[in-house]
């Protein structure tokens, strides 16, 4: 008898969701396994997924929200990202809004197909239905000036799976609820889905709407945006663009994978020839308004809880970039407490205090831990 793998696939997403996983994988000759608060839970109960179910449920993934010809592409080019959203009652009725179908919850999910060993695998990150706001994050609240900015470059860094595209998601629906804005969102895979209220947001997603970020973000300037949010910074091309998006009078959005605002910056700089380095230096200098580092840590009642490192760019910061002295930035950020910045250290160190995290946890997420064993020795 042929497996349905309509049901197959339904089941496991569902249990992805009533249990609370952030993410849900599946490999050939393995039981499905879920991530629960940074840790990796099997299935038991469930079936061995084999080769062939694996290929099926890619194929099932991808016929939603695309033409037939991703499924080739994905054995073409042996990865690929994708989104998938999940009804209840497994019917999407147009009439109905983007967040609830039929009156029932919607599930949607950003994921990734590819393969290991000459076997496809997939990995399938669950994407909250509710955009939640800066407090209901547990974001320090000064990140709220950021949204109240009208130009400037935003970059929100950390690792990955870290609540980065959260953090924008919050950022970008704050605008949204509270002025009147044109705001172009482009991604690889689109996450999030944004209803407009106050502003009108046009999200394109790379491959399906726009062949590259680099293509989509030039064309934004004929436009007319507002607001522009680039999922990841992933090439030299669109680092470029988005920096000149935000000195001509845009506020610009972006996030990298990295784990400081120094090392953001190095990354950017690094990512130019020698001799592009110093304009570039010079062009992030005026056009940086900040840069959000962020880490998920498990809390000790359960759950995961940020800790974040803050800087605003203001004229010590602006000077550093400018005189290649990115090394000297964490000193600022210690002695620029009241203006809002704060240390991942501090940050972290505040999470011990208040007794939401353990020291263990604390130290393995900090990037400086004499630093952190300083700070805890010097305030608790």
């Amino acid at each position: 008898m042929p497996k349905d793998y309509k049901k197959i696939l339904e089941k496991l997403l569902f249990l992805t969701i009533e249990q609370g996983a952030s993410d849900l994988h599946f490999s050939s000759g393995k039981k499905p396994i879920l991530r629960i608060d940074s840790e990796l839970v099997v299935l038991d109960k469930e079936e061995t997924i084999f080769s062939d179910d694996v290929v099926s449920l890619v194929k099932l993934l991808l016929s939603q929200n695309y033409s037939e010809d991703r499924f080739e592409k994905f054995l073409r080019e042996r990865e690929i990202d994708f989104s998938f959203d999940l009804w209840k009652n497994g019917k999407e009725d147009e009439s109905a809004s983007l967040s609830v179908k039929n009156g029932l919850t919607m599930g949607r999910f950003r994921g990734n197909a590819y393969f290991q060993q000459g076997k496809v695998s997939c990995s399938l990150r669950l994407i909250s239905t509710k955009i939640r706001t800066i407090d209901e994050l547990n974001l320090p609240p000064v990140l709220d000036l950021f949204a109240k900015a009208h130009q400037g470059l935003v970059l929100i860094t950390g690792p990955s799976s870290h609540g980065k595209s959260t953090t924008l998601a919050a950022l970008i629906d704050s605008i949204n609820h509270s002025r009147r804005s044109h705001i172009i969102t482009i991604e690889d895979p689109v996450e999030y889905i944004f209803e407009d209220d106050l502003s009108i947001i046009d999200q394109r997603e790379v491959f399906s709407d726009t062949l590259s970020f680099a293509r989509a973000l030039r064309s934004t300037f004929r436009q007319d945006p507002d607001v522009i949010m680039v999922g990841e910074m992933r090439d030299p091309e669109t680092i470029a663009i988005a920096i000149s998006a935000a000195e001509t009078g845009h506020l610009v959005f972006a996030t990298l994978h990295t784990n400081s605002a120094s090392q953001t910056i190095h990354r950017i700089v690094d990512s130019f020839d020698g001799p592009s380095q110093r304009q570039v230096r010079a062009q992030l200098s005026s056009s940086l308004l900040g840069i959000i580092s962020q880490r998920l840590i498990p809390k000790i009642k359960g759950g995961l809880i940020p800790a974040t490192e803050i800087i605003f760019n203001n004229s010590a910061i602006a000077n550093l970039i400018r005189e290649n002295k990115i090394h000297e930035i964490p000193i600022v950020i210690e002695t620029s407490l009241e203006e809002g910045m704060i240390s991942l250290n501090r940050s972290l160190a505040s999470l011990i205090q208040s007794k939401e995290i353990t020291k263990e946890s604390a130290f393995k997420f900090s990037v400086n831990p004499d630093g952190l064993k300083a700070l805890i020795g010097e305030r608790l």
